[in-house]
């Protein structure tokens, strides 16, 4: 199921979410082809048999058809070694990162 993000939760918060998109610098699609949802797997928890991913840390689609992650800033403060973590596999795989207004996604909730 997608959705387009709403980040009006973040009251008061100019922080925007950080996406991570599964294309390289050199223009090719990232592989494994699951990689967005093995790294937001990270934060996910399971109930019901479902997977349910953290509002900090998704698997998402965006408008090109490219799969993403949306990284929230605030995963920075709650857990600063993930947060850094991320990003270091995202500059070592010279996958694009920006910003929400750069790359409008939607999320994918499993």
């Amino acid at each position: 199921m997608t959705k387009p993000i709403d980040d009006k939760n973040n009251k008061g918060d100019n922080r925007k979410t950080i996406v991570i998109k599964g294309v390289t610098a050199e223009g090719e699609t990232f592989r494994p082809s699951d990689w967005a949802e093995r790294m937001s797997g990270a934060l996910a928890s399971f109930k019901n048999s479902r997977i349910h991913y953290s509002p900090m840390l998704q698997p998402s689609i965006n408008h090109d058809g490219y799969k993403c992650v949306l990284l929230d800033p605030k995963l920075k403060e709650s857990s600063p070694h993930m947060y850094q973590s991320i990003l270091d596999f995202a500059k070592a795989n010279n996958l694009n990162i920006c910003d929400e207004e750069d790359e409008p996604p939607t999320t994918t909730n499993g």
